[in-house]
């Protein structure tokens, strides 16, 4: 029989609530050890994608050839659907109960997998990415069901292992999917997530319980509505604008109704009495800085694996030169009958690029996929039993230290694979302790009845974070590489699909390190979490 609470009022906030929630305090171990595994392998539908199908961008585009750089929307969807979604479905989590909204998440994360690996439309891909963006929100719903049921003493090691993910994620994900797209295709990804959805399904409905807290409150679409429409028509600004024109009127229009309609949702959210977003609790500066911490840091986590698996999946300049000169030789034999000898083709790029190894996916998962993976699952439990000793905030400080080491490097260094795994790492090392940190700051500084709104405000901010920086960068990316094939004296130019300057991912870099030295200093700066976390039994005051 579930118990019905009345939303807290702020003077309720101050005071330590204990409230019947199931937690399972009397169960075995065992029992306890089972539904944390469950309940954390069902989020790892998030990681998973970003771990499969981020480094596998490369590839996908071949099927879509004239989206360009635009191919990151399929990762971009991502964080523009979980912005709009996660706030509404953690608050109806806690309206109607947090697994039953954890396993509808699952459903529709199903079902856009399906349609994924059936179709070759953009357009119809896209609504499959969107529907995969669902699962997002069980991140947030996995923070609210751990806080109920799961002893207190075992809650900020659990928190942090549903953010930073293990198992598949850590360091099976790049090599599985190197094998799966080297040798079936990469729709053969979206049906092993689908497949894997569908097996942990119904072990969720026979291990996991139901929460016993609800609380009485309505859902407010219009604020979704808003949140959504607004970050849509911003997103398209920050990604476009490099291609249509910055300062261009048309442009900016898009730019102004974003900003229009983003400012609209915080005033609708101030005034209705059932907000998606509790404005009283952004009064809290225990929960704000977190968030805006959390919005400057969390986009390089979406960069990084989107970036270095898309260079080193790239032919290197050399390879690149022959392909195309023997396609020349192809090309000119088959329209003339000439036989034309490959030296007489000169083949020069503009502006050059240095890096690529041509590796294959799986290559890339062998390489730097699994080690990052590994190292980001390490740090994330290192960082939660952190929290748990002296407190969330240094483990903060250590995430953004970290990544602002790895942003300094790719700016500064010259490519090579190796290089680029060194950083990697130190890149995943920093997104370990910040998974862990993060949720852990959110959960010590709200009561139990507003867990779920706040994970969804967490969501909403991680999730926009991680799509504009991708936006961002992709936007930096838009010149590709020119490739000028001369002949006898006879020059032509070929832009290169999905082959970018060196300077679009340096200023990428660039804008990534501005951000996350914002995080830190804003880390380093926040009074909160400098006490060791209790796992929620103490609450945070608006």
């Amino acid at each position: 029989m579930s118990t019905t609470e009345p939303r807290p009022t702020p003077d309720s906030l101050d005071t330590p609530v204990d409230i019947d929630t199931g937690r399972l305090d009397h169960a075995s171990r065992r029992r306890v050890f089972a539904v944390l595994a469950i309940i954390i392998l069902y989020t790892e539908t998030v990681p998973l994608q970003y771990a499969m199908v981020a480094p596998a961008l490369q590839k996908i585009s071949g099927t879509f050839p004239t989206v360009g750089a635009n191919i990151s929307w399929s990762m971009i969807i991502l964080g523009l659907v979980g912005a709009a979604a996660t706030p509404l479905l953690g608050k109806a989590s806690d309206i109607w109960g947090k697994r039953r909204l954890f396993l509808i998440c699952g459903v529709l994360f199903l079902a856009g997998c399906v349609i994924d690996a059936l179709t070759s439309n953009w357009t119809l891909f896209l609504i499959g990415r969107g529907l995969s963006a669902f699962s997002v929100a069980t991140q947030a719903i996995a923070y609210g069901l751990i806080r109920d049921l799961i002893p207190r003493r075992y809650i900020p090691v659990g928190i942090a292992m549903v953010g930073a993910g293990f198992g598949f994620s850590g360091g099976i994900a790049p090599l599985l999917s190197g094998v799966l797209v080297d040798h079936f295709g990469w729709r053969s990804m979206f049906w092993f997530l689908a497949i894997f959805t569908l097996v942990l399904t119904p072990l969720v409905l026979a291990v996991v319980p139901e929460t016993k807290i609800r609380v009485r409150e309505r859902i407010d679409p219009l604020g979704a509505v808003l949140l959504s429409a607004g970050a849509l028509f911003t997103l398209l600004y920050l990604d476009n604008g490099g291609h249509w024109g910055w300062t261009r009127p048309a442009t900016l229009a898009w730019l102004i109704v974003g900003l229009l309609l983003l400012a609209l949702f915080f005033v609708v959210e101030l005034r209705v009495s059932t907000p998606i977003m509790d404005m009283r609790l952004l009064l809290n500066p225990k929960v704000s800085l977190v968030l805006l911490m959390t919005l400057f840091g969390c986009g390089f986590t979406g960069v990084q694996p989107v970036v270095v698996g898309y260079m080193t999946q790239t032919p290197d300049a050399d390879s690149l030169r022959q392909n195309i000169v023997a396609s020349t030789v192809a090309h000119t034999q088959q329209a003339s009958g000439t036989v034309l000898p490959p030296h007489l083709v000169h083949v020069s790029f503009d502006p050059g690029y240095t890096y690529g190894n041509g590796f294959t996916l799986l290559q890339f998962g062998l390489h730097i996929g699994i080690w990052v993976g590994v190292i980001g699952a390490i740090t994330g439990l290192l960082g939660g039993a952190l929290a748990r000793r002296i407190g969330a905030r240094i483990p903060a400080i250590i995430a953004f230290a970290l990544l602002v080491l790895s942003a300094i490097g790719y700016i500064a260094a010259e490519y090579s694979w190796s290089t680029y795994l060194v950083l990697a790492l130190i890149g995943s090392a920093g997104f370990g302790f910040f998974y862990a940190a993060v949720p852990n700051l959110i959960v010590e500084a709200v009561p139990p009845q507003q867990q779920g709104v706040s994970a969804g405000m967490l969501g909403v901010t991680m999730s926009l974070g991680t799509a504009s920086a991708i936006a961002i960068t992709s936007a930096m990316l838009n010149s590709p590489v020119v490739a000028h094939i001369e002949v006898a004296g006879h020059t032509t130019a070929q832009a290169l699909p999905q082959v970018f300057t060196d300077s679009g991912y340096t200023h990428g870099f660039i804008y990534l390190l501005v951000t996350v030295a914002i995080a830190l200093t804003i880390a380093i700066l926040m009074r909160h979490g400098r006490t060791p976390t209790t796992g929620g039994s103490t609450t945070g005051s608006p």
